[in-house]
């Protein structure tokens, strides 16, 4: 009996390809470059899974492809809102993700993004390798305090809390969240945590505020020009969650204005593309999508989509079936 075939769309690390080798007639991204979108749909018609990325774009128009052999598209990630879901559905093709297992490494990005920007690392970092650094004085780079500040989580889920802890029982930050519904009590109370009514209310009393929501057209711009001049002066905001969250140019204008007092991103919208403006300001820390970046996790999320992929071709239930 032959094996199916699979088509990984990116380079993963090397333990989980040479398993997908083993268990599959598998097609890998061997060079590591991003693909188009021809190449997706030449996937979906020759190949029984795809497992895309969270960078890779599939639309309607590509998932609508004549002749498609492939059942399901195994997401190396937890987002999926690179993928339309309604055309999914109404393909009747299954979308799996990674949820559980980068929980810790996106929190890490985030607190390090907090710590960056509050500090004003990445700016330190430039001044000493230009070699315009002339010496300590004390007025010199003056920056935020950061143990016993106020942090704003908007959404408050799994990486979110692993922040909130981190914060709260590492830097003593006082932690105010924002969610529809309240948190379990565990939770609050081992952070002793405030929920928020709104988002407006937590960006008025936040001295750092992290965005956790999901990415899509419910959240597009959810941070945008007037949500902005809600915040103090001295608040810096972090956003690891998903780039549309975040109105790029109004942040900037928040930024080059000193509306805000700095912040740190690592992702953005359209990228890998990056807003030019935000390549010119001194107060604004940029990393590239590093979120779930370590070798642990990401062997752990391609060990999510294994197992995905065996319970599919088992006829088995699948373990995070998202359509």
């Amino acid at each position: 009996m032959s094996k199916p075939k699979v088509f990984v769309t990116r380079k993963w690390p090397a333990s989980v390809e040479a398993k997908l080798k083993a268990l599959y007639d598998v097609t890998l991204n061997e060079d590591d470059r991003p693909l188009s979108a021809d190449e997706f749909r030449s996937a979906l018609q020759n190949y029984d899974a795809v497992c895309p990325t969270v960078c890779d774009s599939f639309p309607a128009d590509v998932i609508n492809v004549d002749n498609k052999r492939c059942k399901i598209l195994g997401n190396f990630g937890v987002g999926y809102n690179h993928i339309d879901i309604n055309a999914a559905k109404a393909q009747g093709l299954i979308i799996t993700n990674t949820p559980g297992v980068l929980t810790h490494s996106t929190a890490d990005i985030a607190m390090t993004l907090l710590l960056m920007s509050a500090r004003r690392g990445a700016e330190g970092d430039r001044l000493v390798r230009s070699k315009q650094w002339t010496g300590w004085c004390p007025t010199q780079m003056l920056s935020s305090d950061v143990t016993g500040a106020t942090l704003g989580l908007i959404g408050f889920g799994r990486i979110a809390q692993a922040m909130a802890r981190k914060a709260h029982h590492g830097f003593g930050m006082k932690i105010v969240y924002f969610k529809p519904s309240p948190a379990d009590e565990y939770v609050v109370d081992d952070l002793n945590a405030t929920r928020c009514e709104s988002i407006e209310e937590l960006l008025q009393i936040a001295d750092y505020v992290s965005l956790h929501c999901p990415g899509g057209e419910a959240t597009r711009h959810l941070i945008n020009a007037d949500k902005l001049k809600l915040m103090k002066p001295t608040a810096h905001l972090i956003n690891t969650a998903r780039g549309d969250v975040v109105d790029s140019a109004a942040l900037i204008d928040a930024l080059k204005n000193k509306q805000i007092a700095g912040a740190g991103l690592d992702v953005y919208e359209g990228e890998p593309n990056v807003h030019e403006g935000f390549l010119a300001l001194d107060n604004v820390s940029l990393l590239p999508h590093l979120g779930s970046a370590t070798l642990g996790t990401r062997t752990a999320m391609g060990e999510k989509v294994l197992a995905n992929l065996a319970a599919f071709f088992a006829g088995e239930s699948l373990p995070d079936r998202v359509v």
